[in-house]
């Protein structure tokens, strides 16, 4: 035995069997997809999670969440890149960057890049203010725009961004028809939406700090917008400060004060709830999320693409159109575009998110069942399981370690790998790589597999 290449048989192929008929005893189809997901079928029954939609459009903003990650500086070449990945994704609908500050045969390029890659992909302007920048819009050729609506009435004005230009230019930019109250702000909107309606557009009133909003000015806000044409009001919670419950109602509210308008909502995660509250939002009633890749924008950022898509499709069974397979080519795409990272364990797509660490029987359960600690399949989002070799693991995850690494272990071999990569670990302070794990395994005498 000591100098067997056969790998100790633990279990053997009839116990592993057994072991899984009785695993898969307590699954319930649906619940549990083979190579897709095994989630708690309790996740699926109505009296339980309340009746969840068929399907839930997901609308991406990274475009336009760029311009507000701190720090990043993109390049041309990048863009299309990950533009391309976003595409092929299948996102049914884009918010592009805007039209503001740019030379419109520049963002006309990018919406026929999209268009070329799916012309069934929705592209979206975002932040108009005027029927200037409509015009623009529907030059370089959007479907649809974004008519912003403030909550407030004076305090908006710190959110007009040409009075910070006129003011930098020595102008004064009072008395220049700028609104100057509640009703002036939402007036501008609906005559805004008209304009957009007229010029062929379709138009998302996005309401913004809908956590500001008391039931009287948001009820008078949803039915001017509906009146005026809006085909989707969306709910702008820029804080985070609606919890999931709180965000449900609204939509209900909104929902019964516009039965015939799409209801759209653009959470952030500044309590680690942005995908949560999608959920409880699509529960009741809404039709589209915004998300972002790797939930990129500024501050905590925005409802992650790759866990929404995750948390929808697996926990509830809701369809959103996108292809999972491509959701961690797309986040590492994105990755590449900002420098910005993700964290090692960042919800579907992290580097390591489906590393249990090197112990054993965490390694060896894969030979059973590869949905048991993991309950979505690293292969279902176009990664790959990893196990790594640590102080903790074991002589069967070093055995599977040096066949994968090319070499032919024995029983005695085995033993004294371990042993050597347990002190050189403790000698640097940490895990080794690849080629460090081979280096061991060469000191050790092991060898090549013929």
């Amino acid at each position: 035995m000591t100098h067997s290449h056969q790998k100790p048989t633990v279990f053997t192929d009839e116990e592993k069997r057994a072991f899984r008929a009785d695993i898969d005893a307590m699954r319930r189809p649906g619940a549990y997809e083979p190579g897709r997901w095994s989630v708690s079928p309790l996740n699926r029954d109505p009296a339980i999670v309340g009746a969840m939609p068929a399907k839930v459009a997901l609308r991406d903003v990274t475009m336009r969440s760029l311009e507000a990650l701190p720090g990043v500086v993109t390049t041309p070449e990048a863009k299309r890149s990950f533009l391309r990945a976003l595409v092929a994704s299948g996102v049914p609908e884009i918010v592009a960057a805007g039209v503001r500050g740019r030379p419109v045969e520049d963002v006309r390029r990018d919406v026929q890049e999209i268009r070329a890659l799916n012309p069934k992909c929705r592209v979206t302007c975002p932040m108009l203010f005027t029927s200037a920048d409509l015009e623009a819009a529907a030059e370089a050729g959007f479907d649809a725009v974004q008519v912003w609506v403030p909550p407030w009435g004076s305090a908006s004005t710190m959110y007009e961004p040409h009075l910070f230009a006129r003011t930098w230019a020595g102008e004064d930019w009072r008395g220049r028809g700028q609104p100057a109250d509640r009703d002036g702000y939402l007036e501008r909107a609906v005559s805004l939406v008209a304009r957009a309606r007229d010029l062929g557009l379709a138009v998302t009133a996005p309401m913004l700090m809908v956590s500001f909003l008391d039931e009287e000015r948001h009820s008078g806000t949803v039915k001017a917008l509906a009146e005026a044409g809006a085909a989707e009001i969306a709910l702008f919670d820029g804080p985070g400060a609606m919890a999931p419950e709180a965000m449900a109602e609204l939509v209900r509210r909104t929902r019964a004060l516009a039965p015939g308008v799409r209801i759209g909502l653009h959470p952030h995660n500044t309590f680690g709830l942005a995908v949560a509250v999608a959920v409880a939002a699509a529960r009741a009633g809404a039709d589209a999320v915004e998300v972002s890749v790797n939930g990129y924008c500024g501050g905590p950022g925005n409802a992650d693409l790759a866990a929404t898509v995750a948390a929808f499709e697996a926990l509830y069974g809701v369809s959103t159109g996108i292809d999972p397979g491509t959701l961690t080519h797309l986040a590492r795409t994105a990755e590449a575009m900002t420098s910005y990272r993700r964290a090692y364990n960042h919800p579907v797509t992290g580097d390591q998110v489906y590393s249990w660490g090197g112990m054993d029987f965490m390694t060896q359960e894969l030979g059973v069942d590869s949905l048991l600690h993991n309950c979505i399949s690293p292969e279902w989002v176009g990664s790959e399981q990893r196990a790594p070799l640590t102080e903790m693991s074991g002589p069967f995850t070093a055995w599977d370690k040096l066949v994968e690494l090319g070499f032919a272990p024995d029983h005695q071999g085995v033993d004294a790998f371990l042993a050597r990569v347990r002190d050189t670990m403790a000698e640097r302070g940490r895990l080794l790589d690849d080629a460090e794990l081979a280096d061991v395994a060469r000191e050790c005498g092991l060898t090549g597999s013929s």
